[in-house]
Parts: C-alpha cells; sequence; structure tokens
C-alpha cells in the first residue's frame, strides 16, 4: 500500500493553473514452466512520484524514482517550471479546461502479492496434472501472471482519488502434432479482476476447466482450413471485443482523431449498421463491475461511460481535458497514464460493443454457408479502420448447422464498412481483460460484447 505522503502538499501548487500530483506503484510477477521446465520466475515493483502542470494551454511534466518528502517538492516545482518554460515559447494562451466536479473517491482493494513460492507451485501442480494426464501433447505451457497498479492522486481543482488495479491470470497453451498439417496449438486464458487468490484457490480447481480445453485442442487438431473470399461469419465475443478495442476505439481516441483518423470526418454520419451500439465503459456495465473497472482517471476527472455508437451513427470520441475543450466535448475520464513516470494519454477502459436480442442458436441456423469465429490470438488495426485479425478457432456453419472446426486463418476488412453488414446481434456478453493495449505505454485494458452476424474477409490456406 503506497504510504501517503502527498495529501498536504497543495500548499506548494502553483496559482492559476490545473495540476495534479500522483504516488504510484506498479508489481507484476511472472512464473512460465514450459514443458515441465520453468523458464520464468519474475517479481517486480517500480514506485515514484509524478507532478503535472497545465497552463495556458500548455503541460509541464516532472517524474522521480524517489518517493519522499523532498521529491514530492522537486517534481512539483520542475513541472511548473517546465509549463512555465513552455508557455513563454508557446505562447498558447488558452483558457485552462474546465472540470466539472471536485470530491474525494477511494476504491482501494486489499491487494498484495503472495510469496512468490505461492504462484511457482501452483503453476507446478497444474503442469504436473497436464504432463501425466496428456502426454500425447506436443508441448504444454503453463504461465502465471499478476499484475497491480496503486495509484495516490491529488489535484488542484479535480477528483482526489486512491485506487488499485489488481488482475491476476493463468494462461494454458497446448500444442499437438498432426500428420498432414504440421503443429496444431491453442490457447486458454482463466483468471480475471483481482488478486490471485480471489481467483484461484487450489489447482485441482481449473482441472475440470483444463479438460475442457484438451478436448478442443484434439476438435482443432481434426480442422479443415476455411475457404477465402467475402463470408457470412458469426463473430464470437471476443472477435467482436477485439474490434471494438482496435478497429473501432482507436480511431475515436480523441488525440488520433486530431491526427487525422477515419472518425475525423465521420462525426455524426452513419458508420455502422442500426443494430450496432459500441460505449467504452468506465467502470460498470449491465449492472456488473466491468472486467477493468476505472473510477477516476489521472487528471482526476469522475470516470463515466463513453458513447462512440448509438444505433449506427457515431457519436462521440474519447478525451483528455484538453481535447473534450477543442471538440466542446463532455471529459469523461479517458486519461491513463501506467507507470509513475508516463505523462496520462487518452486510453481506453473496457470497449465493447453492446448486446443485442438475437439468440446464438438463431444467429447459427440463420447461415447457410459461412463460419462461427470463435478464438482470436492477435489483431492489428490502423487509423483508416482497416483491420487484420487473427483466428485460432471457428467452426464451418452449413445449413444452420455447425459443422468441421478450421484451423488459423485471418478475418480483414475495414471496421466502418464491415460494421454496415451486421444484421444480427447476439444477446450475451463475452469480455476478454488479459491483454495490454500498447499505444506508446502499455495499458491493461478490457474489451468485449456480443455474438455478431456480418460479412467479412476470410483467409484461406
Amino acid at each position: 500500500m503506497i504510504r501517503d505522503i502527498i495529501s498536504d502538499k497543495t500548499s506548494l501548487f502553483g496559482q492559476g493553473a490545473h495540476t495534479e500530483l500522483r504516488a504510484q506503484e506498479n508489481t507484476a510477477v511472472s512464473v512460465v514452466i514450459n514443458n515441465g521446465n520453468t523458464v520464468t520466475n519474475q517479481r517486480e515493483v517500480i514506485s515514484g512520484v509524478s507532478a503535472r502542470v497545465l497552463k495556458n494551454g500548455v503541460c509541464g511534466f516532472a517524474s522521480d524514482a524517489e518517493y519522499s518528502e523532498s521529491a514530492v517538492a522537486r517534481v512539483l516545482r520542475a513541472a511548473d517550471e517546465n509549463a512555465s518554460f513552455l508557455d513563454r515559447r508557446i505562447s498558447k494562451k488558452k483558457p485552462l479546461p474546465s472540470v466539472s466536479e471536485r470530491g474525494e473517491f477511494s476504491d482501494r482493494v486489499d491487494f498484495s502479492l503472495a510469496e512468490q513460492k505461492r504462484y511457482v507451485d501452483f503453476s507446478r501442480e497444474l503442469d504436473s496434472y497436464i504432463s501425466d494426464k496428456y502426454p500425447q501433447l506436443a508441448s504444454r505451457r503453463v504461465v502465471v501472471k499478476c499484475d497491480s497498479m496503486e495509484k495516490l492522486l491529488i489535484t488542484s481543482d479535480a477528483y482526489n482519488a486512491h485506487t488499485t488495479l489488481p488482475r491476476s491470470y493463468v494462461y494454458l497453451l497446448f500444442e499437438v502434432q498432426t500428420k498432414d498439417k504440421g503443429p496444431v496449438n491453442l490457447m486458454k486464458v482463466l483468471g480475471g479482476f483481482g488478486g490471485f487468490d480471489d481467483n484461484f484457490t487450489t489447482p485441482d480447481s481449473l482441472y475440470e476447466e483444463i479438460d475442457a480445453f484438451y478436448e478442443r485442442v484434439m476438435q482443432k487438431r481434426e480442422g479443415v482450413y476455411a475457404e477465402a473470399g467475402l463470408k457470412t461469419c458469426i463473430l464470437g465475443g471476443a472477435l467482436t471485443g477485439m474490434l471494438a478495442h482496435e478497429a473501432v476505439g482507436h480511431t475515436v481516441e480523441a488525440d488520433l482523431v486530431l491526427g487525422g483518423s477515419v472518425a475525423a470526418h465521420n462525426l455524426g454520419r452513419r458508420v455502422a449498421s442500426e443494430l450496432v451500439n459500441l460505449a467504452d465503459f468506465a467502470h460498470t456495465a449491465y449492472g456488473e463491475r466491468t472486467p477493468l473497472p476505472v473510477y477516476v482517471d489521472d487528471e482526476g476527472v469522475l470516470c463515466q461511460d463513453t458513447k462512440i455508437i448509438e444505433n449506427g451513427i457515431l457519436t462521440g470520441y474519447m478525451n483528455n481535458l484538453e481535447s473534450a475543450e477543442h471538440f466542446n466535448m463532455r471529459a469523461t475520464g479517458n486519461a491513463r497514464a501506467f507507470s509513475y513516470s508516463d505523462e496520462p494519454l487518452i486510453r481506453m477502459r473496457n470497449t465493447a460493443v453492446l448486446a443485442g436480442d438475437s439468440k446464438l442458436e438463431e444467429m447459427i441456423e440463420s447461415v447457410k454457408d459461412g463460419y462461427y469465429l470463435t478464438d482470436t490470438n492477435n489483431g492489428q488495426a490502423d487509423t483508416s479502420g482497416e483491420f487484420m485479425f487473427g483466428v485460432c478457432m471457428g467452426y464451418e456453419i452449413k445449413n444452420g448447422r455447425l459443422g468441421r472446426p478450421i484451423l488459423d486463418t485471418t478475418i480483414s476488412g475495414v471496421a466502418f464498412d464491415m460494421l454496415k453488414t451486421v444484421d444480427m446481434v447476439g444477446d450475451k456478453m463475452e469480455w476478454l481483460s488479459s491483454g495490454m493495449c500498447g499505444k506508446k505505454q502499455p495499458m491493461p485494458v478490457g474489451l468485449g460484447g456480443p455474438a455478431i452476424r456480418c460479412k467479412v474477409t476470410m483467409g484461406g490456406k
């Protein structure tokens, strides 16, 4: 837990400027067992303090790895001097962005890393179970990862906050050999928000899921290559979430909009079918906590959901204070920094397509010849919305019935074109939160959505 030595330092804040003082500690644990061998056993703690001053439309920032009374005074003084230096030379002379609310907020979770032996022993016991029960696997890997971001934020004119964002996961990677198609592999992720002991009790509690995962890998071993071309596909929630984050979410981050993304000239226009709604959720969705809840951002803005697409119309961007002022929009808490030494950037939190009212069974029955795509292992997109995602598990659909599994393939397209082909939206959400978004600095994010039926270009053999 961060020791509070910054709450009483507001007397050191300069006058007439928005000031943020942030103490932060990031923790991370990683254990990797590869075919019975421990190849990674790592534990890391990074902490420090930073200050940011917005003055006349320019920003001064400073940070220090030392967390002490003198370091706090130094970063405040340096940030103010940096802002004054830029103000004299850039002369923007813009009014300060308005902060609508002030207050105090805490969602600090009681979180601490367990002894390293706990993670290693857990991983080894899982690996032993897999090795003993499934010797026909060509390769196996068990990975335990836990991380947390604890922040103490004090501001001049916005929210003060003490927040913790812990998450913990077990990754399973299995590979089998085939006679004529080479190796076939698949990954399974277990866990989510919270500490390791919040998500995992004993290794044997995961055995049932491991067994089910192994059966999926063996199904995939019998898979066929997809037929290339424009196809009617049902994207499972994992693919829908990847689309929401990579191909749409980044295009509507206001700094990238200002840089010329496809969203720059589409505000208020139709970019998807009327069945598509998309939002960046702050901390609650459908009455439940999102995978990675963010309550106050690193500018001290109280977080709210950001509406992006409503009934197919592009209605908003994700902003920080400065861009919200530029676009005459409300800042809803999208400024996030990964480490104490990072400045807040416009970042996603939990970006998702909203659920519709179609049952998955009905969606499958409606497809005469196409594919149901369930798992993805990677994805990339650019600011034009053009995307390509890897598909590592899926099934043929023939005459309304699921057919053979398919081997690794890709889907590609342009998001705002592809979304206009959506004609069915599922009624159940699927969330993912185990990855990091890599925009300039890493950031834990959540993404998700329901199954959607659409037209998309499939890769072949």
